[in-house]
């Protein structure tokens, strides 16, 4: 099975200053988004394994692409999310379809790691519509420092018979974090928790 993809966006943020103060080096996030057929626009299917395949598919190749465009490898992410936005024809089911059975496995390949769940949202809209990325610590969902967010539109999509699909990473946490819980140097990684 193989995704149609339209085309692929690749996004870099880099923050260099917040609230007048220098962040050096500058936290830094790459979101990957596929414009994709959605293969059960318009109808009701009740076997959705075609997007599950597709999912995976995209979950490696997103990641990849992601880490790539942040020139860093694999294990050195330590924040990710996923995301999905079904355009009109579609349902939500399908990115759940796309985002949840099997796409995190790939990820995490391309991670080298990722004890935590991959934190995702999914949503239906059309051309232009905002999709957010939630993303949190990969090894460890209790380090607050990176409980964040990156948004992303594509102009021209999704059109009604397609799914946006997106990955984000980065390499670091959000800009002068300071709220308190667990730091990156208290990782376990053991229970993707602590």
């Amino acid at each position: 099975m193989s995704a149609k993809i339209r085309k692929i966006i690749t996004i870099v943020e880099e923050t260099h200053m917040e609230m007048g103060r220098a962040i050096s080096p500058p936290t830094r996030r790459a979101a990957v988004v596929a414009v994709i057929e959605n293969p059960f626009a318009g109808r009701y299917v009740e076997d959705l394994s075609e997007l599950v395949a597709i999912g995976e598919e995209l979950g490696g190749l997103l990641a990849q692409k992601a880490v790539d465009a942040l020139g860093i490898a694999g294990p050195a992410a330590q924040s990710y999310g996923k995301a999905a936005l079904v355009g009109e024809n579609g349902e939500l089911e399908h990115a759940a379809a796309l985002l949840h059975p099997k796409m995190g496995t790939p990820v995490r390949k391309v991670l080298g790691k990722g004890a935590a769940l991959i934190p995702s949202s999914k949503r239906r809209g059309g051309l232009g519509a905002e999709l957010d990325i939630p993303l949190g610590h990969k090894d460890a969902a209790y380090v607050r420092s990176h409980f964040d967010g990156m948004q992303v539109s594509v102009p021209d999509a999704p059109r009604a018979n397609e799914i946006v699909v997106a990955v984000a990473v980065t390499d670091s946490g959000r800009p002068l974090p300071r709220v308190g819980g667990l730091t990156t140097a208290d990782i376990k990684g053991e229970d993707g928790l602590r």
